[in-house]
């Protein structure tokens, strides 16, 4: 995962979980004031401001439930992601080196091989010199 990409998923993380605590703060606002009328209203009605206090309720606590499961969900998948990057970039690596060893041992036997055939064309050379 490129940098930018990180910061990005991060700007985002920290979006959502602002947008979590406006909510949470404004249902916290609403409540209170849905209290102090409900206060003032006591003589008349005031099965409806309780019935609209819980709705509210209900719905911040669901909305809030949703944006931290989206929030889980975001981190999660971006943490699988990080780990399946370093998971390939580590098998790449692995693969690199273990070539890289292969090429250096055929290069040392190529090396062998070639210093032994030099020998062996000296004394051939040597014993034919020295049979004339």
């Amino acid at each position: 995962m490129e940098e930018e990409e990180v910061v990005v998923v991060v700007e985002v993380l920290v979006v959502v979980v602002v947008v979590a605590v406006v909510v949470e703060v404004v249902a916290v606002v609403v409540v209170v004031v849905l209290d102090l009328f409900s206060l003032c209203l006591m003589d008349f009605s005031s099965t409806s401001i309780v019935v609209v206090e819980v709705v509210v309720v209900v719905v911040v606590v669901v909305v809030v439930v949703a944006v931290v499961v989206v929030v889980v969900v975001v981190v999660v998948v971006v943490v699988v992601v990080v780990v399946v990057v370093v998971v390939v970039v580590l098998v790449i690596v692995i693969v690199a080196e273990i070539i890289r060893v292969v090429v250096s041992v055929v290069q040392v036997i190529v090396v062998v091989v070639v210093v032994v055939i030099v020998v062996v064309i000296i004394e051939l050379a040597v014993v034919v010199v020295v049979v004339e």
